[in-house]
C-alpha cells in the first residue's frame, strides 16, 4: 500500500453543488494530491461543460468516475405556486442509487492508498454511508451554503439557546424555512441528516473575510462534536484564463468590451429558477424603462438532465423588445460565462437570485447585488450581502414571494443600484470586501491558511 492520500468527491447532481465540488477539486489536486470525481455521466458532462476560468491542463489530477442513474426529467413548470424547482424532484429520488458505485470505489482505493478522503454534499449522505466500515478511509461534509445560513439553520432547530447573541446579528431579520423548499425536499434533507452522525469534519466554501463572525459560531455550535471545521473557499479562480487558441469567445463579452466602466448591470436567475410569463415580461419592462444598460440571461431552467431535447417553449419576450433595446441591452438565451461577465470591468452590479455560488462570484469580483431571493437558502443569503455585508439592496422581498414583482420595482432597483449615491456606497464596499477575499486566498491569507491545514490534517500520519 502506498504511504499517499487520496480524494473523492461526491457532489449533488445539481449544477449549483457540482460546481463547487469540481473547483475544489482542481483546488486539491494543485496540493498534489490525486481527486476521484464521483457523479452521474450525465451530470459528470454537465459539469465539465460549464466550468469555467480553469486550465484544462491543470486537471491531469483528477479522475472522472461516471456511473448512470435513470436521469427523469420532467420540464420546469413556472405555474406551480412555489419558486421552488419541483421539477428537479427525480434528482433527489434517484441520487441515493449513487451508494453502490461510490461504495465500491471508495472500497478499491483503499486499498491503494494509506488513507482515501471523502469529501460529499450535505445531501448526498446516505450515498457515503458504507464509509464508515473501511478503516482507512474518513468523510468530510461540504456545506454548499454560507455559515450564515448553516448557523441559523441550526440555531432555529434548537429550543433552547445555549448562549446569547451579540446586538449586531441581525437574527429578527432572518427568515423562516417557509416557501424556501418543498415538501419533498425538506423530506428528503430530514432523511439525509440522519446519516451525518459519523463524519470527521465540515467544509465550508466561504472565508473569515466575508462571515467570519458565523464561522466562528458555527464552530461554538459543534465544538461538542469534536468535529472539525474549515473555511476554504471561495474555490472558483479569481484571474480568468485567456481562450484558448481557435476558440470562440462569447459574444457577450466582445459586446461589453464597448461599453463604459461599472454601466451595465448583469442580470440572471442561476439554473434552477422558473419565472411566469407575465413575471418575464414585468422584468423586460423594467429593465427597459430603466435606461441603464443590461445583460440579461434569459432560458429555461435545468431538467434533470440538461441534455434531454427540451420540448417546452422558450421564454418569450415583449413584442419588437430584442429591437428596441438593441443598443443598451443584450438578451443571452444560452448558458453564459458569468465569471468572466462579473469579472469584467464594464460590469457594475449584479441582478440574481442570489445562489451561494452567485453571491460568491459577485463578492469575489467586487459587485454589488440587486437581490432578487427564489428559493432555498437564497432569502436567507439575501439578509447576509444586505443586512451585515451591506454590498446590495432588495428588488422583491421574501415576505411578498408569491407577488409579481412590477416593471416600476424592477426599475427602481436598478436605478438605485447603478445610479444613486446609496449604489455607489454598495459598490466600494463591494470593491473593498472583493480585494479582501482575493487576498485571503494568496499565501498567508486566512483561506489559503486553512487549505493548508485541511491539506496538513488529511495528510497527517
Amino acid at each position: 500500500m502506498d504511504s499517499q492520500v487520496t480524494v473523492v468527491m461526491v457532489p449533488l447532481p445539481a449544477q449549483g453543488h457540482l460546481n463547487q465540488l469540481l473547483h475544489l477539486s482542481y483546488v486539491i489536486s494543485s496540493f498534489g494530491i490525486p481527486v476521484h470525481f464521483a457523479c452521474s455521466s450525465v451530470h459528470n458532462r454537465q459539469a465539465k461543460l460549464r466550468l469555467h476560468g480553469r486550465d484544462p491542463e491543470s486537471s491531469t489530477k483528477i479522475d472522472i468516475h461516471d456511473f448512470e442513474l435513470p436521469c427523469r426529467s420532467p420540464p420546469p413548470n413556472p405555474s406551480t405556486g412555489s419558486h421552488f424547482p419541483t421539477h428537479l424532484q427525480p434528482l433527489f429520488d434517484e441520487a441515493p442509487q449513487l451508494r453502490q458505485p461510490v461504495s465500491q470505489l471508495v472500497q478499491q482505493l483503499s486499498e491503494k492508498y494509506r488513507r482515501v478522503v471523502v469529501v460529499h454534499d450535505n445531501m448526498m449522505a446516505s450515498v457515503v454511508q458504507d464509509v464508515k466500515s473501511i478503516p482507512n478511509a474518513e468523510c468530510y461534509v461540504f456545506i454548499p451554503c454560507c455559515a450564515f445560513t448553516l448557523f441559523f439553520g441550526i440555531w432555529d432547530a434548537i429550543p433552547v439557546k445555549p448562549f446569547e447573541l451579540d446586538s449586531d446579528v441581525p437574527s429578527s431579520c432572518v427568515p423562516s424555512h417557509e416557501g424556501c423548499f418543498s415538501p419533498e425536499v425538506m423530506s428528503c434533507v430530514e432523511n439525509e441528516s440522519k446519516y451525518l452522525n459519523f463524519q470527521s469534519g465540515f467544509l465550508f466554501n466561504t472565508c473569515r473575510e466575508i462571515e467570519g463572525k458565523y464561522i466562528d459560531l458555527v464552530k461554538m455550535m459543534t465544538m461538542s462534536s469534536n468535529m472539525k471545521n474549515f473555511a476554504i473557499g471561495p474555490f472558483h479562480p479569481f484571474e480568468m484564463k485567456p481562450e484558448s487558441k481557435g476558440q470562440k469567445r462569447h459574444e457577450c463579452l466582445e459586446w461589453l468590451d464597448k461599453q463604459e466602466k461599472d454601466s451595465v448591470i448583469y442580470v440572471s436567475f442561476g439554473s434552477t429558477t422558473v419565472m411566469t410569463d407575465e413575471q418575464i415580461r414585468e422584468l423586460a419592462l423594467g429593465l427597459e424603462h430603466s435606461g441603464h444598460k443590461f445583460i440579461w440571461v434569459l432560458k429555461n431552467a435545468d431538467r434533470v438532465n440538461v441534455f434531454t431535447e427540451d420540448g417546452t417553449s422558450v421564454p418569450q419576450l415583449p413584442e419588437g423588445y430584442e429591437n428596441r433595446v438593441k443598443d443598451r441591452g443584450m438578451v443571452v438565451r444560452t448558458w453564459a460565462p458569468q465569471l468572466d461577465i462579473l469579472a469584467h470591468p464594464s460590469t457594475g452590479g449584479f441582478m440574481s437570485h442570489c445562489g451561494w455560488n452567485s453571491c460568491l462570484e459577485s463578492i469575489t469580483m467586487g459587485v454589488p447585488i440587486a437581490a432578487w431571493p427564489m428559493h432555498s437558502d437564497q432569502p436567507r443569503n439575501t439578509v447576509l450581502i444586505t443586512e451585515v455585508l451591506k454590498i446590495s439592496t432588495v428588488v422583491r422581498d421574501w415576505a411578498n414571494r408569491a407577488e409579481t414583482t412590477t416593471s416600476d420595482v424592477v426599475k427602481n432597483s436598478v436605478k438605485v443600484l447603478m445610479a444613486s449615491k446609496e449604489g455607489d456606497e454598495m459598490r466600494a464596499r463591494a470593491f473593498k470586501l472583493g480585494e479582501s477575499v482575493r487576498r485571503s486566498a494568496a499565501e498567508g491569507g486566512s483561506s489559503h491558511s486553512e487549505m493548508e491545514s485541511f491539506v496538513a490534517h488529511i495528510n497527517r500520519c
